[in-house]
C-alpha cells in the first residue's frame, strides 16, 4: 500500500499537481477509532493504511479514483449514515437487487462501507459482511437506484494496485 501512494503520488505531483493538492492530510488513529466506534465495524488493514496516508479528498479538485471522490472520514460517515437512514426508513424494502457471487443479495447493507462516491449514488464500497463465498473487506460498487452489486476486487490493496497501475501508466 505505501509503495503504491508512492508511485501515485509522485505521477500527481509530476502530471496534476492540482489534484496532489487536493488530498487531505493523514487520518489520526483517534479518527478512525472514533469513525469504527460509530459504525461498529473494523476496518481492514490495507484501508487504515490508507487512511493513514490521506484522509481522502478536500473535495475542490477532479476526483481521484476515475470519476469517484475518494470520501474523506467525516465523508464516508455521512454517507453510510444516509444509506442506513434510508434502509431504516424502508426505501429499500420493494428494491430488488441482483448481486455478484460472494456479495449479500440485499439492497444495502449497513456493513458496507462506502469509500468513494460519484456525487450521483454510486459508490466503492468495502463488503465487511460479504456472503459466504466472498471475502471480508472486498469492493464492491453499490447503486442506489441500480440493482446491480458488482465485485471489483478480493479486497482493498487488490483495488487500489490494479487502480494505480492504470492511472499511472
Amino acid at each position: 500500500m505505501k509503495l503504491q501512494w508512492a508511485v501515485l503520488e509522485d505521477w500527481l505531483k509530476k502530471n496534476n499537481p492540482r489534484l496532489w493538492t487536493d488530498l487531505n492530510p493523514p487520518a489520526t488513529d483517534e479518527k478512525i477509532r472514533d469513525f469504527q466506534h460509530k459504525v461498529g465495524i473494523s476496518l481492514p488493514p490495507d484501508f487504515i493504511t490508507c487512511l493513514k496516508r490521506h484522509d481522502g479528498q478536500k473535495g475542490q479538485a477532479e476526483w481521484l479514483f476515475s470519476g469517484y471522490e475518494f470520501l474523506s472520514i467525516d465523508n464516508i460517515l455521512l454517507t453510510w449514515l444516509a444509506w442506513n437512514d434510508l434502509l431504516a426508513d424502508g426505501d429499500f424494502d420493494d428494491r430488488l437487487p441482483k448481486a455478484n457471487d460472494g456479495v449479500e443479495n440485499v439492497w444495502w447493507s449497513d456493513a458496507w462501507i462506502p469509500f468513494a462516491s460519484n456525487g450521483g449514488g454510486k459508490n466503492l464500497c468495502l463488503d465487511m459482511r460479504p456472503s459466504r463465498s466472498g471475502n471480508v473487506g472486498q469492493v464492491i460498487t453499490v447503486y442506489h437506484d441500480f440493482p446491480d452489486r458488482t465485485l471489483i476486487a478480493a479486497d482493498f490493496s487488490i483495488w487500489f494496485a490494479s487502480f494505480v497501475d492504470i492511472r499511472t501508466t
